[in-house]
């Protein structure tokens, strides 16, 4: 393995997504922030990804640093060398790009055709992934550059620790982080050959998950250290019902596994300097929240009424996400009175469902189904609340911002909301942790009791702003949770 007396550590990020080049959720946010937070911290972090369309489009120079011939198992591909230029900064970072046409030129999604079906050739698009991460972070690598650490995020760079695992030679160290095991990437057993994998890796004791392939499994199985993107998701997948069959195995590697909640870009998330904000403001400024508030009630067609609290939603309309209690509140909303505007897209039932309610009571409700960057932005800074109610929740992502935009969260208390997010109390108001409000109970009942008490805190002015500013003076930068991988990467060494 190279030597760990060099100053900088060496990291490869293997990663599906990477904003602003292709995104479909907070991983795409995760592989820009992290890395640059780590470039921070003297690491020398370079990031591989696939050549989809938006990535190639996106790339102003690039070049050819190799090329893989790695058929019968795989179609021919190219690497580029080019830089990943991070939003609302001068800083870019050395990025990878596998160019594949037969695999990653398409039409679509990344991972689904424009029918929300996946494609059908996932396995081989993000093998392709996994195997020239491996072999990047390997004696087999065609650059001179090799990492100490190779660090695989989610299913689809799953196979890495497992290509890792059955090389001869010299390799990095393997971190396999868990971003949401819900996805697991998992296929059939006739995919083990075509991936080039050995026989005998297809087995309980590896890849094997209930008659499948699975590439999350593998990640886990191989990996020689595993990560989390939250203290309490770490324990939660340890058992029923959010191990999703893994728990016994990720039970078993729990000496080897660290929870470490994931941070937000202050770059781009900062109600400071935020240009997609009708009036920049501050914690000391909070009477220009109001603006933002206005402006998206006009935006969205809602009732113009500063006074009448406004709840938002940015989110994929997904079961897990909670979306389904959502259209079953809102009913409930109208005679509070409150309004709800909401964004994402997701489940087609769930956004037909909604888009009739906004269509019932119009100046009430408002639902935009759709990824829109700049209005998820005025959504966290003109609502007054901002609802989570997801069954589980990693780590989350929006229940920071919208604190951070001193927008309170209302949250189910799953995951990472409970490592983010503090419960309003009489303990919490004195220590100034206070910063939204819990339901524990996954119920319609238990929902509606949380939003009830936002809002009757919400007409309390002086215990509204308290919370808000709690929310916005916490610190949810990068620097704590890069400092920490920094660390892991170090034992790994």
């Amino acid at each position: 393995m190279p030597s760990s007396s060099r100053k900088k550590l060496r990291i490869l990020f293997v990663t599906p997504e990477v904003f602003p080049l292709c995104k479909t959720g907070g991983l795409g946010d995760i592989s820009a922030a992290l890395p640059a937070a780590l470039h921070m911290l003297k690491t020398d972090i370079r990031l591989l990804l696939p050549g989809y369309p938006s990535v190639l489009a996106g790339l102003k120079s690039k070049r050819t640093i190799a090329r893989f011939e790695l058929s019968p198992h795989f179609p021919p591909a190219k690497l580029l060398s080019a830089r990943l230029q991070i939003s609302n900064t001068s800083l870019s970072l050395p990025l990878y790009v596998i160019r594949c046409p037969e695999l990653y030129q398409r039409e679509g999604g990344i991972y689904q055709d424009d029918n929300g079906y996946d494609w059908p050739d996932n396995a081989q698009r993000f093998g392709l992934l996994s195997k020239i991460g491996a072999l990047l972070a390997s004696d087999a690598s065609p650059l001179a550059w090799m990492p100490d650490v190779v660090h695989c995020n989610d299913w689809q760079s799953g196979l890495t620790p497992a290509y890792l695992h059955f090389h001869a030679g010299k390799k990095a160290a393997s971190l396999m982080t868990l971003h949401n095991l819900a996805f697991q990437g998992n296929f059939p057993p006739n995919e083990v050959e075509k991936l080039g994998l050995p026989a005998e890796s297809f087995n309980m004791y590896g890849l094997e998950y209930y008659g499948n392939l699975s590439f999350l499994k593998a990640g886990i199985y191989y990996a020689d250290h595993i990560s989390t993107v939250s203290p309490n998701y770490a324990q939660e997948i340890q058992r029923e019902p959010l191990g999703f069959g893994l728990q016994g195995l990720l039970a078993a590697r729990s000496d080897t596994m660290s929870g470490i909640i994931n941070g937000i870009d202050t770059a781009i998330w900062n109600p400071k300097i935020d240009p997609y904000l009708a009036k920049k403001y501050s914690s000391r400024s909070l009477s220009a929240k109001t603006v933002n508030k206005l402006a998206l009630q006009q935006q969205m067609g809602l009732e113009q009424n500063p006074a009448v609290p406004l709840l938002g939603v940015v989110s994929r309309l997904t079961y897990q996400k909670g979306s389904d209690m959502l259209q079953q509140i809102i009913p409930l909303l109208i005679d509070l009175p409150a309004q709800l505007v909401l964004l994402g897209s997701g489940e087609i039932e769930l956004e037909q469902q909604l888009i009739a309610l906004s269509q019932t009571f119009p100046t009430k409700i408002a639902v935009r189904i759709d990824y829109d960057e700049a209005l998820s932005h005025l959504i966290t800074a003109g609502a007054d609340c901002f609802l989570m109610p997801s069954r589980f929740e990693p780590c989350g992502l929006n229940q920071m911002y919208s604190q951070h935009y001193g927008t309170p969260p209302i949250v189910h208390a799953t995951g990472g909301l409970v490592d983010t997010v503090a419960d309003l109390t009489p303990e919490t108001l004195v220590n100034k942790s206070a910063s939204g409000f819990l339901f524990h109970d996954m119920s319609i009942d238990a929902f509606m009791i949380a939003i009830k008490r936002a809002i009757d805190t919400y007409y309390d002015t002086k215990l509204w702003k308290k919370l808000q500013r709690n929310g916005m003076h916490k610190d949810f930068s990068w620097q704590a949770s890069a400092t920490t991988y920094r660390a892991v990467y170090t034992q790994l060494m």
